[in-house]
Formats: C-alpha cells, sequence, structure tokens
C-alpha cells in the first residue's frame, strides 16, 4: 500500500498513522470512560479486515457468541468492574490481551510474526513463555491441558498452511526465473522505491539478479500493476492464510477452514497452477513460431499508474 495514493489507503492510514498509541482511540474521546474502552467493540475500529481478521474471527466464534448473547446482562458483564476484578461469562478481547488491565497488549501477543503467515521457531524460551503465560489466562475457564490442545491445534493448522504457502511462491517464482512473467517486473510501473524489484522478493529470500535489484533489497507485496500469479500469491498468504491463523487462535475453526481459510489456500494454489502451465505452453508456442511478445504499454503508463508513488519518483527525480 505504500506505493498508492493516498485515497487508495485511507483505510490503512486511519488506523496506522491517526489512532495508534493514541488513549483517545480505546477509550474514546470526549467520552473517555473505562467502561466503554472494556467492550470488545471498541477494538473492531481497527482490528478487522482481510489481512488480520481478529474481529471476525472472534466476533463468529465460541467466545463471541457468548459475549454477543450476553453482553447486555450486567451479572454477566459488569464493566464497571476493573479488567483485574472482572469475572465476565466469556472472554472478551480486553480480557485476555490486556490481562488485568495491562495496557502493553503485546505482552499477550501470539508465538508467530507477522500476522501468522510466517514459521516461528517454537522452542526458543521467549516463545515457551508465550505459550506458558497464554496457557495461564485460557485455565481461567479451562484447564490447563485443554489449553496447550488448542495451541497444539493452531501450530498444527499454520505447519499445513505454511506447506501451501510455500508451494504457491515457488510456483511463481520458477516462472520469474524462466522469464514466462507476463508481464515481468521490468516491464512494469517501477515500485515505490522507483525500481524494478519483483513484489515477491520479500527480504534477502531472493538474492539472484533475476529478481532485479541489489543482495539485500527487498520487494514489496503488490495487488496491482503485477500479474495474476503474484496477486494470486499475496492473496494466498496475506488473507487465507491470516484467516487460517486468526481462526484458530480465537476459537473461530469455521474462519479458519470453510470461509476462505484452508479451502482458500487450496484454490488459489490451482490458480496459479493452471495459470503456470498456461504461461508455459504459450511461451512454448510463441518460441516455436517464432513470436517475440511485448508486453501492453499499459502495464509501464496510464493515468492511474501516473498516481503510483514510484512513477512520480521516476519522472520526478
Amino acid at each position: 500500500s505504500i506505493e498508492r495514493p493516498p485515497g487508495d489507503t485511507a483505510g490503512c492510514t486511519f488506523c496506522h498513522t491517526s489512532s495508534e498509541e493514541r488513549c483517545s482511540t480505546c477509550h474514546q474521546r470526549h467520552q473517555f470512560d473505562p467502561k466503554v474502552a472494556r467492550r470488545a467493540e471498541q477494538c473492531k475500529t481497527c482490528h478487522w479486515g482481510k489481512d488480520h481478521r481478529d474481529w471476525e474471527a472472534y466476533d463468529i466464534g465460541l467466545h463471541g457468541v457468548v459475549y454477543q448473547v450476553n453482553k447486555w446482562k450486567p451479572e454477566q458483564f459488569d464493566f464497571s468492574k476493573k479488567l483485574s476484578d472482572a469475572d465476565y461469562v466469556g472472554p472478551t478481547c480486553q480480557y485476555c490481551h490486556m490481562r488485568g488491565g495491562h495496557h502493553n497488549v503485546q505482552r499477550f501477543g501470539t508465538v508467530y510474526t507477522s500476522m501468522g503467515m510466517s514459521m516461528a521457531d517454537r522452542g526458543a524460551p521467549i516463545w515457551n513463555e508465550k505459550r506458558d503465560r497464554w496457557v495461564s489466562v485460557c485455565d481461567d475457564c479451562h484447564s490447563p491441558r485443554f489449553a496447550r490442545e488448542q495451541l497444539q491445534a493452531l501450530d498444527e493448522a499454520v505447519k499445513d498452511a505454511g506447506l501451501k504457502y510455500r508451494e504457491t511462491f515457488k510456483v511463481a517464482e520458477d516462472l520469474l526465473v524462466d522469464g514466462v512473467l507476463d508481464p515481468m517486473p521490468k516491464d512494469l510501473c517501477p515500485d515505490w522505491s522507483g525500481q524494478h524489484l519483483w513484489s515477491l522478493k520479500i527480504g534477502a529470500y531472493h538474492d539472484g539478479e533475476a529478481y532485479g535489484g541489489k543482495t539485500g533489497e527487498s520487494g514489496e507485496f503488490r495487488m496491482s500493476n503485477c500479474t495474476d500469479v503474484e496477486r494470486l500469491c499475496f492473496e494466498s498468504v496475506g488473507y487465507f492464510q491470516t484467516y487460517i491463523y486468526k481462526g484458530m487462535a480465537h476459537g473461530s475453526w469455521n474462519d479458519a477452514t470453510y470461509s476462505d481459510g484452508s479451502f482458500g489456500m487450496d484454490r488459489w494454489l490451482v490458480n496459479v497452477k493452471q495459470n503456470a502451465s498456461r504461461a508455459r505452453r504459450l511461451a512454448t508456442l510463441e518460441k516455436k513460431v517464432g513470436i517475440t511478445w511485448q508486453p501492453e504499454e499499459f502495464w509501464k503508463t496510464g493515468e492511474w499508474l501516473d498516481e503510483l508513488t514510484g512513477r512520480y519518483i521516476v519522472k520526478n527525480h
């Protein structure tokens, strides 16, 4: 999103600039009532959407249903009590993530990185410490054994998603290396840095010249001005794998499975493979009949692309 016009990213900047690190985001300006800040809906302003599906996962999960059915009953959810004294019939976002009223939400962050899209070393002491901390929250209502079983189920779901994620990206990577992506990165409007790095060259994972840029330079996930294969890869990991992770973490197994979670990753993997097969067959036919394909000019130019940061940098600086 960093390369797109401001009007396209209003939903991003509202939370990631104006709302972050402000008391009034949760406590509501002009009201500032702790009873309001203790309700789960208060987190909904920012924590929802395709690539960080927290609210949806909670809302349709077991805990969210208990909350929605009982939230207007003071005997079940007494929001006048401090979180440290709360005895709710079910957990809210705040009850778990701000345990006892602690305002460092990351203290009860999960053991995964990048919103659940990357694998993590679960044997490291810091991960074991966080898992023990989560079990200490769950055992307010459940047995510690039950809590650890849920964490293990989350692990297995993320591992399965990781297998699909890596296979999907490998298909796209092979197309790029073999030069049959249409268009190739060099044929696109420059990215936000003014270069032509492959959009899936994230971090320093790909350092060959075929990916564009120098060693260690990173590309940027694109949802536009890229091939359909790259967009499908982005959606597979940025959306569907996140559904799986968030769903399992919030007790919403339907979200992790049917609502474009594991089923979505399956579907997009097949789509990427089909796209790759067509691209290779077409490249073979073009070579056989002597066609040298030139990508359409709209990939590089056009009224809308003039608004992209990369094109502006190249054009003016």
